[in-house]
């Protein structure tokens, strides 16, 4: 049996698997309804001027600190790091969410208005 056939053979079992247990199908269907419900504040934070004005006051943050804040777009999260400190815009049903992050441990949300100015919240961040 080539590698190609024993993956199709590993990938059919896993997805009859799947289709039996009945949990499984509620969790992708409750996945999918909260992806599609977040779906417009995720366009709205990555296409909107909230975005560019985060992106913006990180730089000037970062030229200041003299370190690198690295920005990464992942799916439809915003994130920036820098040193031990993340913070992540992260789209919900209800909104946009800012989750600061110390060493890997959530400290803090809070509500993001898009119609604000991202450089306070950036600001905020790191304490300026």
């Amino acid at each position: 049996m080539s590698f190609l056939d024993n993956l199709e053979s590993n990938l059919k079992n896993l997805e009859s698997r799947e289709e039996r247990d009945a949990g499984a199908k509620k969790r992708r269907d409750s996945e999918r309804a909260s992806v599609l419900a977040a779906a417009p504040w995720a366009e709205k934070l990555k296409n909107g001027a909230y975005a560019q004005d985060v992106l913006k006051a990180a730089a000037h943050i970062s030229f200041q600190i003299r370190s690198k804040i690295q920005v990464t777009w992942l799916d439809t999260t915003l994130k920036l790091e820098a040193k031990d400190r993340r913070l992540e815009f992260r789209p919900t049903p209800e909104g946009v969410v800012a989750v600061f992050l110390e060493k890997g441990k959530e400290e803090k949300r809070v509500p993001v208005d898009l119609a604000g100015s991202g450089s306070e919240l950036v600001q905020e961040w790191f304490g300026n």
